[in-house]
């Protein structure tokens, strides 16, 4: 807590304050409360779900529900992380197995944190970030195996590691009550020196991300511990591992286009704004949140807030992915600088999000020498 600080506002906001432009606040500052504008949307909006199942993805229920759905050889069970099922049916088991700790501390079910990756990690599949970006084979393309996750993908490779090590890291916590010598993931289909596929050798590839979500789960077996509690640990061992696997994977983004590659850090960099301003990293509230994210690839042209086939809220989350990667990459030049080169990208037209709707950047300046002079 003492470290997120840094991120929140040092006094009341007033009439005059406008994010991301306030002169007396830092760039972190500004950019929490520019990311904080978009999440109160997600809040409220508070639709209600019919059941639990509508969260997930439609291959959800095609997932394996407990360990024993996989395939055992020799008393060990043997997951495929490139079939995305099976690489789905690692979250579900982690949600069914977690459950009654949750619930025991007051926290249904459908705020369970683990089942927010599932949700998110949905989105991942559908939006088509797990197919072979390179297109050197149909690995995860509908016309060609659809189910494959490709090796080649950044976004295969993150989630690689955002789902084996939480789901190993419960193994070797006791949570899934099997030992740690019973559980073996297949090997990657090339570069499998860049990947852990049992407990012992993830201690060994990833011993700071497997201590963190260790730590998480012997938080939540603790009867003491509140969610507020939880929410931290969760976030700590969340942002170590995207860090972490977006070092080890900067390689793939050469695959990918410029304005992909900005999004995929900028949304590395988002888990830290998220957990500074208290974002509950729950599966209600990432379901909600699934309307600003992208569904498809940004390609070569796509130029943010202007991408005529996503919707305002999707813009406009680009655009403040945009603007908190630029402040976190470089957090010493002054907020206008920052924000003047991201908003001026489509020339004098630059627009931005500015309470409720998009204006052009050189109205707004008018707006605010208008105010200054009133």
């Amino acid at each position: 807590m003492h470290k997120s600080l840094k991120f929140l506002p040092p006094r009341l906001l007033v009439d005059r304050d406008i994010v991301p432009f306030i002169s007396d606040f830092t760039t972190l500052q500004n950019g929490v409360l520019l990311g904080l504008n978009l999440l109160y949307d997600i809040d409220y909006d508070t639709a209600d779900v019919v059941s639990l199942t509508e969260l997930f993805h439609p291959l959800w229920k095609q997932s394996p529900s407990q360990i024993s759905d996989y395939t055992v050889e020799n008393g060990v069970y043997l997951i495929n992380p490139w079939v995305f099922p099976e690489s789905m049916g690692l979250y579900k088991i982690l949600w069914r197995q977690t459950a009654h700790y949750f619930e025991e501390k007051g926290i249904p079910n459908k705020d369970n944190f683990l089942a927010a990756l599932a949700v998110e990690y949905g989105w991942v599949y559908s939006s088509g970030r797990l197919a072979d970006p390179t297109k050197r084979t149909d690995c995860g393309y509908e016309s060609g195996d659809p189910f494959c996750i490709s090796v080649d993908s950044w976004w295969s490779d993150v989630y690689y590691i955002h789902s084996v090590l939480p789901f190993l890291a419960a193994v070797d916590s006791g949570i899934m009550q099997v030992s740690s010598d019973q559980v073996k993931l297949l090997p990657a289909p090339k570069d499998q020196m860049m990947f852990c596929n049992d407990v012992s050798t993830c201690h060994v590839a990833f011993p700071k991300i497997m201590e963190a979500w260790n730590d998480f789960y012997q938080q939540l077996k603790l009867p003491s511990s509140s969610f507020e509690d939880l929410s931290k640990y969760f976030w700590d061992a969340c942002i170590l591992t995207g860090v972490e696997a977006a070092k080890l994977f900067e390689d793939r983004l050469e695959y990918y286009s410029k304005e992909e590659a900005d999004f995929a850090r900028g949304f590395v960099v988002l888990q830290r704004y998220l957990s500074a301003a208290g974002f509950p990293p729950t599966l209600s509230a990432m379901h909600k949140s699934l309307k600003f994210l992208p569904p498809r690839l940004l390609v070569d042209g796509d130029i943010v807030p202007f991408i005529s086939d996503f919707t305002t809220l999707q813009n406009g989350f680009l655009l403040a992915i945009n603007l908190l990667y630029d402040i976190d990459y470089d957090t010493e030049k002054p907020i206008r600088d920052t924000v003047a080169k991201l908003l001026t990208r489509a020339g004098d037209v630059g627009i931005f999000w500015f309470n409720g709707g998009f204006v052009t950047y050189k109205n707004f300046r008018l707006y605010k020498e208008s105010k200054s002079l009133a």
